[in-house]
């Protein structure tokens, strides 16, 4: 397309046109930020949507044009055009000014997942709002990227953070983590890692587990926070996921020795091996861990621990959620008033263990005080009580033991509450708090929530959804044999 030549003063026409637009946009965001407090007869008159609505009507029609850029891919002859206004797109994006500088038409290339949204991304440069979908927040995060638009960028990060448990047919988050990985996002790194840890079972039975890469997997399986129903659970989810890459040896082996083999049950663990043609085909990368699982389940957890250490991960429980490791605690409306309720765990995980029950009382106060808001009694009349809000206290929830035995030698009990929220029309984890036995509470146990409304987003249909986890922890009480 060539440019159009003896049209001067038609162009600085347009150019001033679009310039006065940008122009009385900027004077209508200031007047609404203007201190009116002085005058009460004082009004701000806004216009801002009609002026929004020429805007786009500048790119849609292309009137006041100066400059054109064309966007091609690889894959196809033909290129998109879009007429647009350089005072525009440089104010925001350095990279537009720079290429708009000494000339007017551009031919930019783009592959076809940018392509197919370069027109939202040049509305949002001319509206400053755009509306987006899961599976185009990489490809217009990558657009604002390469073109420099700051404010797009972080927008779309955001996004993708608090739409992490949105419901997608293929899965996205196991893809966004490998994205965040690329461009280097820390943040949105740990915010996906975080939401695959606390809600690692919906994640083995979706279509986005085969996609998980051995980086990932092997950051997962290091995690003692993981949530699901049973190590076996996860090694069963492993295997498939090993039947379907096929990886080299060594990278087979270093997954497979994340597995914590002493948290599956013996007669498991028989089966194991002798069914698991995963298992059989790198039984030399794991024979150890097998048969120190055997010994584990076979001995006393005292006698195992004079001579192995049992203070590493291979023997701390990850979040388990079958029966034996805690119980789903559903309280229906939380603010009302206080609530109590009890439950038993297996004393350990050892098989040495399995016949012995603790017993654990869990009381729930909605409205707690701390000991600096409560009543403070005084010898004047007139303020013998200081007036406190309901409102000043906080959730408060306190796990006890039932029991003190002799058999709980060598074992403590970290304590771990989720908290189950409804998001996208699903019941995920949105929060876990831990504590150890040393302490009965969670220091910040819904420091946040607001349990009055019955619109609180940690409320499901006026119900606080809890699961709450013991984590029986062995301790060497005898120095380790070399």
């Amino acid at each position: 397309m060539a440019r159009l030549t003896g049209a001067r003063p038609v162009a600085a026409r347009r150019w001033g046109c679009a310039t006065a637009a940008f122009l009385l946009l900027l004077t209508v965001q200031a007047a609404q930020k203007a201190d009116l407090s002085g005058d009460a007869t004082a009004a701000t008159i806004n216009h801002s949507l009609t002026l929004l609505q020429r805007l786009q009507e500048l790119l849609q029609n292309g009137n006041g044009s100066d400059s054109v850029l064309r966007v091609r891919t690889a894959a196809s002859d033909e290129a998109k055009v879009f007429h647009t206004h350089q005072l525009l797109l440089s104010l925001q994006s350095e990279v537009f000014e720079s290429l708009l500088r000494n000339q007017s038409i551009i031919t930019l290339h783009e592959p076809p997942e940018t392509a197919a949204l370069f027109e939202k991304f040049i509305r949002y440069l001319y509206c400053g709002g755009v509306s987006i979908l899961l599976h185009q927040a990489i490809p217009m995060h990558q657009l604002a990227s390469k073109y420099r638009v700051w404010g797009l960028q972080r927008g779309v990060a955001d996004y993708m953070k608090t739409h992490l448990a949105s419901e997608s047919s293929q899965g996205h988050v196991v893809g966004w983590y490998h994205y965040a990985v690329r461009i280097g996002d820390a943040a949105l790194q740990e915010s996906c890692l975080q939401f695959l840890a606390w809600n690692l079972s919906a994640v083995l039975g979706s279509a986005e587990w085969g996609s998980v890469s051995v980086e990932l997997l092997l950051l997962l399986l290091e995690r003692s926070d993981l949530v699901l129903h049973s190590e076996l659970e996860l090694y069963t989810a492993v295997e498939g996921w090993l039947s379907r890459r096929q990886p080299e040896a060594a990278v087979a082996g270093r997954v497979l020795r994340a597995i914590r083999y002493p948290m599956i049950a013996p007669s498991q663990l028989f089966r194991l091996q002798a069914q698991s043609a995963v298992l059989a085909r790198h039984y030399g990368a794991v024979q150890d861990l097998l048969f120190q699982a055997f010994q584990f389940h076979a001995a006393s957890p005292l006698h195992f621990a004079k001579y192995f250490d049992v203070n590493c991960s291979m023997f701390l429980p990850r979040n388990y959620l079958a029966p034996s490791w805690g119980s789903q605690w559903v309280i229906n409306n939380p603010a009302r008033d206080d609530r109590s309720t009890s439950f038993q765990t297996q004393l350990g995980p050892s098989s040495h263990d399995a016949g012995k029950r603790v017993t654990w009382n869990v009381l729930f106060s909605p409205r707690w005080l701390p000991v600096s808001l409560r009543p403070v009694y005084s010898d004047s009349v007139s303020s013998a009580v200081q007036p406190v809000r309901i409102e000043d206290g906080r959730p408060r929830l306190v796990i006890t033991p039932a029991m003190s035995s002799p058999d709980f030698a060598g074992v403590s009990f970290q304590k771990t509450v989720l908290v189950g929220v409804r998001q996208q029309g699903r019941v995920l984890v949105k929060h876990a708090y831990s504590f150890h036995q040393s302490s009965d509470e969670a220091a910040d146990f819904l420091a946040h929530a607001d349990l009055q409304k019955r619109t609180s987003e940690y409320l499901i249909d006026n119900s606080l959804h809890l699961h709450i986890i013991i984590k029986p922890v062995y301790h060497s009480l005898i120095k380790v044999k070399k």
